[in-house]
């Protein structure tokens, strides 16, 4: 920190709103939430007067608001002008800046940094999923605070910066966007006249039952929802399976959570899958050798056509309840291209993850950026 910045208690700066509001049973307004580390004060939603019971604080426009419950978690920041006059419960204690000291833009940016939460931490007590900020102990933490003229720099600085990386996440984003819209142009001029047969014949369901021994270690798999491929589960005993069928996963699969395939867990077991399990509740179907490819059969399962046909499939109401059919999958038929374009669109599909895992990399350094930003200028140092 900055050796000129003097210190002060959170105390000196902020005052704890008191105003309060009795709603009226026929008008609608809003409820805020905060969310967790730093990323925002919004609106949970909204509600009509005669819904709620009491009186309730209102919130306006500037005013610091952190969470009770999960302050230690970094959800505290400013209201946003578009909530102004919005309802919380005294589990959301409001604070008016004295804006003569220090801007509120500063306290919004400083609340998201590490130090801040941690000391945010130390003023919340209780036993565990009970605790909760002690606002007395909250006004006791200290927080550098130099002239109003050098906070409004800073802030302008911090902006600035972040403005950048908003606008390097956006530019990312466009161009994933790009890459899938070329990606489905691609596959759909391989597969648009394509002959169409059923999936039960190009790629059949294949079980691979384990025998379960209580004393050995089975690896799970799982998969994730919209098209983002598969995770490793921690491994679970033979005891703890217990009676659980369970059969093994073998790279290449062409891999269906039952009950998540209608919101796209879709899924090719990649090599570093091999010798994990997955329970009844996942479909392994293989392509026949010289008909089809299981990357190519996943990418069109999680197109919007392969999805209808997979949600069609999935008879039942949201959730669990919409399970995939082993017969109704069968059933499907799917596009079978010449073998020959089936890989070449696999190529360029493996170019595109090239270049998305590129993407990713970068994504992380933007990440890891903010925070090292907001160290530097609260230390004095942008």
């Amino acid at each position: 920190m900055n050796g000129e910045w003097k210190k002060v208690k959170l105390g000196e700066v902020l005052r704890r709103s008191a105003e309060t509001v009795t709603p009226e049973p026929g008008q609608e307004y809003s409820e805020i939430t905060v969310r967790l580390w730093g990323n925002g004060v919004v609106q949970r939603g909204r509600i009509m007067g005669a819904s709620v019971n009491g009186r309730r604080f209102i919130a306006r426009r500037g005013q610091f608001i952190a969470s009770r419950i999960d302050a230690r978690n970094g959800a505290m920041g400013l209201v946003p002008e578009s909530l102004d006059g919005a309802l919380v419960t005294n589990d959301f204690p409001l604070f008016d800046v004295a804006s003569d000291r220090m801007h509120p833009e500063y306290l919004g940016w400083l609340s998201k940094t590490q130090g801040f939460v941690e000391r945010c931490a130390k003023g919340s007590e209780g036993t565990t999923n009970r605790v909760r900020l002690k606002e007395d102990k909250f006004l006791e933490v200290e927080i550098p605070l130099p002239p109003i003229a050098e906070q409004r720099r800073i802030v302008a600085r911090i902006e600035g910066l972040a403005a950048q990386i908003a606008e390097a996440r956006a530019l990312r984003e466009q161009e994933e966007a790009d890459l899938r819209r070329m990606l489905i142009g691609a596959f759909w001029r391989v597969a648009r006249n394509a002959p169409r047969r059923h999936m039960g014949d190009v790629a059949p369901l294949v079980r691979r039952p384990v025998h379960v021994e209580t004393d050995i270690t089975y690896p799970e798999l799982g998969i994730r929802s919209f098209g983002k491929g598969t995770f490793h589960k921690p491994a679970l005993s033979g005891f703890d399976l217990g009676t659980k069928r369970v059969f093994s996963i073998e790279p290449g699969d062409l891999l269906f959570s039952n009950v998540f395939a209608w919101e796209g867990a879709i899924a090719v077991a990649q090599p570093n899958d091999a010798g994990r399990i997955g329970s009844h509740r996942y479909m392994s179907c293989v392509p026949v050798q010289d008909q089809a490819t299981s990357s190519f059969l996943c990418f069109y399962f999680l197109t919007d056509e392969g999805l209808d046909f997979i949600r069609a499939a999935s008879p039942g109401g949201a959730g669990r309840n919409r399970t995939l059919g082993i017969q109704a999958l069968a059933r499907i038929q799917v596009p079978i291209p010449p073998l020959k374009n089936q890989k070449w669109f696999n190529a360029l599909l493996t170019e595109v993850s090239s270049l998305k895992s590129l993407h990713a990399e970068t994504a992380a350094e933007l990440d890891a950026l903010m925070p090292s930003i907001l160290d530097r200028a609260f230390k004095g140092e942008l």
